[in-house]
């Protein structure tokens, strides 16, 4: 795979996409072993990935931002968002590729098994979005990279809230014409015993 490091510039994202899906990281310097172990579960994947885009967060912005800049070097036709404490099963990007050429959809997501700790929101296993009474996925998705590119994510807020971190992306991106689609199964492993951050800069 292609690994591309550090910040990358808004202008250096393209308007014209190649085949496949790169995958987006943000990460922090003392989670390296995390890191590695998301890498080596990319690398293990049945429908592999053109890329990968790391962006390295050294000035506490929190995930937010330095996901931003990791999907800016993004020239793929997919982008698959993970968190770097996050683990692929070999058949995430295949089944979600799958299903987004089945169903036309621009943003699909599949749900996790939590290592070391317990889903925080089964309800929403199964629920297809409804942008009027959303409801809280986790950044493990696949999105097509022209809609990606349209939106920023904005800094991590302290109190964790998904409302106010992660959903103003996926608010832009619906209104441009994005459609969603969720797969219930399981494709990837959430570590809840690996000193989770919730992409916080305040948790180093």
């Amino acid at each position: 795979s292609r690994l591309l490091g550090g910040p990358l510039r808004a202008d250096e994202a393209m308007n014209e996409y190649t085949p496949g899906i790169t995958v987006v990281i943000p990460s922090i310097p003392p989670r390296t072993r995390l890191l590695t172990r998301a890498l080596k579960s990319i690398a293990s994947q049945t429908e592999e990935a053109a890329g990968v885009s790391i962006a390295y967060d050294t000035q506490k912005q929190g995930a937010g931002p330095t996901r931003t800049r990791a999907l800016r070097g993004v020239t793929t036709e997919w982008t698959a968002f993970m968190d770097d404490d996050d683990e692929l099963l070999p058949n995430h990007l295949a089944l979600l590729f799958a299903a987004a050429k089945e169903t036309g959809a621009d943003v699909l997501w599949p749900w996790f098994k939590v290592i070391g700790g317990t889903d925080p929101f089964p309800h929403a296993r199964g629920a297809q979005l409804n942008p009027d009474n959303h409801h809280i996925f986790p950044i493990t998705t696949l999105v097509r990279t022209e809609y990606a590119h349209l939106a920023e994510f904005t800094p991590t807020d302290i109190s964790g809230d998904w409302t106010k971190d992660d959903w103003p992306f996926w608010r832009t991106i619906h209104e441009a014409g994005a459609t969603f689609h969720h797969i219930p199964d399981i494709t990837w492993h959430w570590h809840h015993d690996s000193g989770n951050t919730s992409g916080r800069p305040d948790r180093w």
